[in-house]
Formats: C-alpha cells, sequence, structure tokens
C-alpha cells in the first residue's frame, strides 16, 4: 500500500502547448507498471480549455464542479455540469474545458499504452470553442 498525501503534492500550472488560457492540474495517480491507470484533477479558469487530442486507450472525465463543454471533431460542444461523466473512445478527436462564464474542475482518467496517455493535436480555434452548444 502506499499512501499519497495530498500536502505532498503540487498543483502545476499547465503547459501553454496543450492548454489554451489558464489552467491548473493536482496529481492524483500514477500507479507504477504493471497498472497503467492515471488520474489528474484539472481546474480550468473560464474560457480555458485543452488543445485538440486523442488518447490511445480512451478517457474518463469526471465533472466535479462548474460548467465546461466538451467537443468532438466536426460538431458543436455540449455543456457538462457537476456529476457528469464523460467517455471518449480510443483514438476520438476531442477538446474539453470551461465555459466562458464559469470555471470548471473535472477529474481525468485514462491508461497509459507504453508510457503514453495523450496525443496532443493543434490548438482548438475561437470559432470552435465558440460555437453555439448543442442543447442535446
Amino acid at each position: 500500500m502506499d499512501i499519497m498525501r495530498a500536502a505532498e503534492r503540487e498543483s502545476r500550472l499547465a503547459s501553454a502547448e496543450y492548454f489554451t488560457g489558464r489552467v491548473w492540474q493536482d496529481p492524483v495517480i500514477e500507479a507504477p507498471e504493471p497498472a497503467r491507470v492515471r488520474a489528474l484533477k484539472v481546474t480550468f479558469e473560464p474560457g480555458a480549455r485543452t488543445a485538440w487530442h486523442t488518447h490511445p486507450l480512451g478517457q474518463t472525465i469526471h465533472v466535479l464542479s462548474g460548467v465546461g463543454l466538451v467537443g468532438l471533431r466536426g460538431q458543436a460542444p455540449r455543456v457538462i455540469r457537476p456529476g457528469d461523466t464523460v467517455w471518449f473512445a480510443p483514438g476520438e478527436e476531442h477538446w474539453h474545458g470551461a465555459a466562458t462564464g464559469s470555471m470548471m474542475c473535472h477529474l481525468a482518467m485514462q491508461e497509459a499504452e507504453e508510457g503514453r496517455v495523450a496525443d496532443w493535436l493543434e490548438q482548438v480555434s475561437d470559432a470552435d470553442y465558440g460555437r453555439a452548444p448543442d442543447p442535446a
């Protein structure tokens, strides 16, 4: 058993290479092999978002607070709220972040494949981010 104390882990500002706006990451778990699970608590300031990306083994996000948006390539974004859980299939091009008027915090969970958890693509354009959300 290994207890990871919250006081021993620092929040870090996410890289501008993969995010637009200010995004804070708090590590939850990066299990040693042969386990593959990785999890982060990710807090987006209003309007902040990830770049387009995929995950080799998929990703689950669970909204803890605030109002967010999730987007798939070629589709209008969808609104997500506390308690919502989103599954992105392996290889599915997507992004996620906070709505314009709200911070959003989610737990991001994914598995590593040969140490790789994500493949990063280009930044999400203001046009893609600003599309009217799908009401569904």
